[in-house]
């Protein structure tokens, strides 16, 4: 039985999930039903598709063996990054690394080659131990993804569509789901390109965001699958089978854990730089997060400055999961700032605000902290 005053907090978080002005931070959990393997799993399928490919092997086992054994396929681009960057500047363009010397082009090559079985797993789909996509088989399912687009635009903004700015979607993920849920369900979108099936980035920093029917931006924080980069500079959104324009090997995605140099430059900066506008809105906001762990520095760092700001409207709302009933650190850092009674923690053992026991929904376990668990709460009402 819930009593008066939780019933009332519960309340007040619907009313927040209803906020006409919403920004959406989605991670990579959302796309885990999806087969859609998280960092692990993702890091052992890259490994095993450049198993074919002994130099590169070499150079990655090599770079394994200086890292954590926690370590996972971030690190080990990062690794090949910071390679990267001091073989650049050096005589003879190469690099001792281990026992052995490798040339600039060598490991700029393996780095494009991590890329590309990222890109790959992703897009064909991968279950560790139990499925493994390609491209005669995709394995990839769009159905809590689709049930999340018509939950939000059919459902809980049914009706009053017309007075509602459009709903920020930012996303770490590199799929394609977010958009193709969209496109079933009739939403207009705007994600930065114009064009159709093959399309060319002419978004800017600095630019404002476009006036027109969307009623979704699609903010892609760290590149996706189907975005290309080439020689020239121009980056196109390019169908996976199509041999135009040339792709250069170059798929657009940045998974390193130092991805802050990465994002000074376009089109990261201007994908950071609308996460940061909008989230600084001077009107009342929300913003909703789930299926992010919150192991991004520099996106937790864009919510801090700017929760922190003394004008700020803005309110968090984190569907996340509790670990051996923790919460994130950053999460319960947050809590304790001046500014965290605007924050909302729904878990699985209740609802979190400030530094108070959490609020619960049921007495059994409470799985609305997941996508599909938020979506229908979304649907049908938290109490």
């Amino acid at each position: 039985m819930i009593d008066s005053t939780a019933e009332e907090e519960l309340e007040q978080f619907q009313e927040l999930l209803n906020c006409p002005e919403q920004n959406w931070l989605l991670g990579a959990g959302i796309s885990f039903n999806a087969k859609i393997p998280l960092m692990y799993p993702l890091t052992n399928r890259a490994i095993e598709l450049i198993s074919d490919k002994p130099e590169i092997l070499k150079l990655v086992d090599t770079i394994k063996s200086q890292l954590p054994k926690d370590a996972h396929i971030e690190h080990i681009l990062s690794h090949l990054g910071d390679y990267s960057a001091i073989a650049s500047r050096s005589v003879t363009k190469s690099i001792s690394i281990g026992e052995d010397e490798f040339s600039l082009e060598k490991i700029e090559h393996a780095h494009n080659e991590i890329l590309n079985s990222i890109a790959n797993t992703i897009r064909y789909g991968y279950v560790e131990g139990k499925e493994i996509g390609d491209s005669n088989n995709f394995i990839v399912k769009i159905d809590e993804h689709f049930e999340f687009i018509k939950t939000l635009f059919y459902n809980l903004r049914a009706g009053i569509n017309e007075r509602r700015k459009p709903v920020r979607l930012f996303t770490t993920n590199y799929d394609t789901l977010l958009e193709d849920a969209l496109s079933l369900n009739k939403i207009p979108y705007w994600d930065g390109f114009s064009g159709g099936a093959v399309a060319y980035r002419n978004y800017r920093y600095g630019q404002n965001e476009p006036l027109g029917d969307a009623k979704a931006f699609v903010v892609k924080m760290h590149g996706s699958i189907d975005w290309y980069q080439n020689d020239d500079g121009y980056l196109w959104r390019v169908r996976d089978r199509d041999t135009y324009p040339i792709k250069n090997q170059r798929v657009l995605i940045y998974p390193q854990s130092t991805k802050y140099i990465a994002t000074q430059k376009d089109p990261f900066s201007s994908q950071f730089d609308l996460f940061r506008k909008a989230i600084s809105s001077p009107s009342y906001n929300v913003l909703i997060v789930c299926g992010y762990s919150f192991g991004d520095d520099h996106i937790n760092q864009e919510i801090s400055l700017s929760m922190s700001n003394p004008d700020s409207k803005t309110v968090l709302l984190a569907f996340c999961q509790e670990v051996e009933n923790k919460l994130p650190e950053t999460l319960k850092t947050w809590l304790d700032e001046t500014w965290g009674n605007r924050v909302y923690i729904a878990t699985q053992n209740g609802l979190h605000i400030s530094n108070r026991q959490p609020i619960k929904r049921k007495e059994d376990y409470d799985d609305w902290w997941t996508f599909a668990g938020m979506t229908m709460v979304m649907k049908e009402g938290v109490i």
